[in-house]
């Protein structure tokens, strides 16, 4: 007897369900045809490349009954086209009309912008033989895979930061939830490095980069897949960016937003008007600055481990500024800011804001600015006041309901 499969359509797009049953579809039948792309790539044979999107484009009436996990798969397949003929100078919607309404109707049916994001190029893409590439390159693949890696952990991450911004500094929840997002971003650091060993800055400035770039449907302009779309400015945003930020900034996370998915819209609207976990951290801290009492040790850890969190965090910056520069420098470059629209100032501003909130999260005097490049695991972990959660396994929420609506 066959088993039906449960409705994945209101299951959050970062679960480990979803991302299998997306790489595991191919509702197109692009498999032979998205493989060819690379040589056609490699060619710049944009009539061909046209003639693919056409063949790969489906009817509006099919596009509208796929599943879910469907929509996804076909968007990342259409989107491998689109970025495709941009690189080569040509607007997609432009060169095949009848692509535009598929798009439109897959954004509604996945409450995701109307064109592929990064998590259509890395994390909805299957890995091994049918894997989507522009280009074919080793490096590319590389770089692929550093997002695949980081996303489950950056996924735990925002959630354990959802149980942060309403939980009181002086419980020693808080320093486990802190250590926990500490070793959770740890991963960001794996993942910069991973692309340090094996992908040239020169590689993705001349050969990678141009496939990114942004493209018209519908009238709107849409950033292509991009890495800052892997919202590490969320984490940001609940642990100090809410109320701690600069406009540069602030402006940055309200244009990548749209590229966000739903669950993750609904953590920035949620976090956006709060006041960030440095800032109740420093106000509880602050009870206890002129001496009269001494600091309680579950606040001093909480301290300790938010800190840890922070400095990670900076590391990370670090190492990824330093390779924005080398893509960027301008005898190398083809684009003056990231695919996802962020310039080298921006990156060096807010790793001077990621650094400047680290200082808050100790008291006064106690707190000297971490190192960037140093490794990211050189401070000892805080000791758990007794009686305290050793795991906060468990304990992150369930997944909220669909935002209704188009994407912002």
């Amino acid at each position: 007897m066959e088993i039906a499969m449960p409705s994945l359509d209101h299951v959050d797009l970062a679960h480990p369900l979803a991302i299998e049953a997306a790489r595991s579809l191919d509702p197109l039948h692009a498999d032979a045809l998205c493989h060819d792309v690379r040589e056609l790539n490699r060619r710049e044979d944009t009539r061909g490349l046209t003639e693919v999107l056409r063949r790969l484009t489906p009817g509006l009436a099919e596009a509208s009954g796929y599943s879910l996990p469907e929509a996804l798969a076909a968007m990342r397949d259409i989107g491998l086209l689109l970025g495709s003929l941009k690189r080569h100078g040509i607007e997609p919607v432009e060169a095949v009309p009848e692509v535009e309404p598929v798009l439109l109707t897959l954004g509604v049916r996945t409450d995701l912008v109307p064109r592929d994001t990064v998590h259509h190029y890395t994390t909805w893409n299957p890995p091994g033989a049918r894997q989507r590439m522009y280009t074919g390159d080793e490096q590319e693949g590389h770089l692929q895979e550093s997002v695949r890696m980081v996303f489950p952990r950056l996924r735990d991450s925002l959630e354990l930061c959802d149980r942060l911004s309403v939980t009181d500094p002086a419980d020693p929840l808080f320093a486990v939830l802190a250590d926990e997002l500490a070793e959770g971003l740890g991963a960001m650091v794996d993942c910069i490095d991973l692309v340090v060993g094996n992908v040239s800055p020169e590689f993705f400035a001349r050969t990678l980069r141009p496939y990114f770039e942004e493209v018209t449907v519908d009238g709107a302009v849409l950033l292509g897949p991009a890495a800052a779309q892997a919202p590490l400015w969320l984490v940001d945003l609940a642990v100090w960016a809410s109320d701690r930020s600069a406009p540069e900034y602030a402006e940055f996370l309200a244009d990548s937003i749209p590229y966000s998915l739903p669950r993750w819209r609904e953590l920035y609207d949620q976090w956006l008007p709060q006041p960030s976990v440095v800032t109740r951290l420093v106000q509880a801290l602050d009870r206890y600055q002129d001496g009269s009492a001494e600091l309680p040790v579950a606040l001093r850890a909480s301290a300790e481990a938010l800190a840890r969190a922070l400095r990670v965090v900076v590391v990370f910056r670090g190492r990824h500024l330093g390779i924005a520069r080398k893509a960027y420098q301008a005898d190398l470059r083809l684009y003056p800011v990231g695919s996802g629209g962020a310039s080298v100032d921006l990156l060096r501003e807010i790793l001077d804001l990621t650094r400047e909130n680290f200082t808050l999260t100790q008291p006064r005097g106690r707190a000297a600015a971490p190192d960037a490049g140093a490794p990211a695991s050189t401070v000892a972990p805080t000791s758990v006041p007794a009686g305290a959660p050793t795991s906060a396994a468990g304990l992150l929420p369930r997944q909220r309901g669909k935002i209704s609506g188009v994407p912002r």
